[in-house]
């Protein structure tokens, strides 16, 4: 039977289920640190311990690392149900609804610890809401990746539906960037004399939007009628192995670990940059992420008309050459020569360029990499690839967040800021490695 072409209204639904988990994944990303160890004069409790295990990491590097790590193992699990899965409703939609409901909960669980005061109760609370969070968006996003190639047989089409997931994922993280404006919003309309009661209910908000829209991809989506379904019988361990010893695809894989640690460092530091860094109001931080989002937005269409001109590999590699200035701007942040307004907007602007098409060709690039592996074994393991890039993907996060936190160490508060300082360091050597490593990715012809 012919499969109908995936229209243009559905590829605009099924980028509401990126948005949703980016919105949820956000949050995590951008609040959890400085929730958990707010610098002076946030006007938030500290938690749990902010003391130095073994002289290098702190408590809360520890608790995500250990999530993220249980987290990545579960991916294979997943894909390898979701690959071999017989459902008559899909391979990939009955665990994306599945996911929904206890995504949401433990996301706004993560923001409950029950003391607010410095508790072991509070650690052993993160630890638990935590891994159930990951594990949950787990369930969810592995599946709705591997949709993608199936959805997009074609080499533009990819490039295509990977452009509108990619305005999901940006927009979402839009949305969760709001996310101090409207605590201080209830705060100054309802009258919420704890900061972080109103963070908890401003999160308890977006997390529900964001279950809404993901749900609406679940149950939007006619897997059946659009996706080319073909259970994979090939064995857990086989398709790991078959997957791992794809050259192209470990280039791509190194390539990718090395950037998402660099652009973790972005995500949970971002408020550092802005309040100790150049003594700016938490509040802009919205302004900052709405600015990146309609400049990178403005990029979207050159990307889109470019790629299948020079190929993706080029632009990638430049990408992460404009995305190393980026970081090492960060190191000089709140040096006197310039005003702090315009130091961080023309950050913001300069790195709208590379994450343009950062946000666009990568999952283009491994649906193409998908593509061929099956036509040359004829297994459909889709699922699995995903699974394995998002087992390093939150490696690289785990490793960016515990990074991040252990420099904090060396200072992380106006006039004691070199750790906050070392990260941009970091980042710029890491986009550099990705680069590099990504130059000998050999991109075919047709894609």
């Amino acid at each position: 039977m012919q499969i109908p072409a995936f229209p243009l209204s559905k590829q605009v639904l099924y980028a509401f289920g990126m948005m949703g988990w980016s919105m949820m994944i956000n949050l995590i990303s951008v609040i959890l640190v400085y929730l958990y160890i707010p610098p002076s004069g946030s006007g938030l409790p500290i938690l749990i311990s902010q003391a130095a295990v073994f002289g290098l990491f702190n408590v809360i590097s520890l608790i995500t690392a250990g999530g993220r790590f249980t987290d990545a193992i579960f991916d294979p699990l997943i894909a390898q149900l979701s690959d071999r899965s017989r459902n008559p409703e899909g391979r990939r939609i009955p665990f994306m609804k599945m996911a929904i409901l206890p995504s949401l909960v433990f996301c706004c669980l993560v923001f409950h610890p029950p003391e607010q005061a410095e508790s072991r109760v509070n650690i052993a609370w993160l630890v638990f809401a935590l891994t159930g969070f990951y594990l949950s968006t787990t369930t969810y996003i592995i599946p709705y990746n591997a949709l993608l190639p199936e959805l997009a047989p074609k080499s533009h089409d990819k490039v295509r539906l990977s452009t509108w997931q990619s305005v999901g994922y940006v927009t979402g993280i839009g949305i969760a960037s709001n996310a101090f404006n409207i605590a201080d919003l209830l705060q100054r309309s309802f009258g919420f004399g704890s900061r972080l009661a109103a963070l908890q209910y401003t999160v308890m908000m977006l997390a529900m939007l964001a279950a809404v829209f993901m749900a609406v991809t679940a149950w939007t989506i006619d897997e059946k009628k659009y996706a080319r379904s073909v259970p994979s019988g090939v064995p857990i361990m086989q398709a790991l192995q078959e997957t791992l010893t794809n050259k192209n695809f470990l280039l791509f894989i190194v390539a990718d670990f090395a950037y998402f640690i660099g652009i973790t460092i972005i995500s949970a530091g971002v408020l550092y940059f802005v309040t100790v860094l150049l003594q700016l109001p938490e509040t802009i931080g919205n302004k900052l992420m709405i600015t990146m989002i309609l400049v990178s937005f403005l990029f979207y269409p050159v990307v889109n008309w470019l790629s299948p001109k020079t190929g993706k590999k080029p632009i990638v590699v430049v990408s992460l050459l404009l995305l190393a200035i980026v970081f090492a701007g960060i190191y000089f942040l709140g040096r006197p020569a310039l005003g702090p307004r315009l130091q961080i907007y023309s950050l913001v602007i300069l790195a709208a360029l590379p994450m343009a098409s950062l946000n666009i060709l990568p999952v283009a690039i491994l649906a193409e990499v998908i593509a061929e592996d099956t036509r040359k074994t004829g297994a459909n393991k889709e699922a699995i690839y995903f699974a394995v890039r998002y087992f390093f993907v939150k490696i690289a996060q785990t490793f960016g967040i515990a990074l991040f936190s252990m420099f904090l160490i060396y200072g992380k508060d106006v006039g004691h800021d070199y750790g906050i300082r070392l990260n941009g360091l970091l980042g710029f050597v890491l986009c550099i490695v990705a680069a590099i490593i990504f130059s000998r990715f050999k991109e075919g012809k047709n894609s």
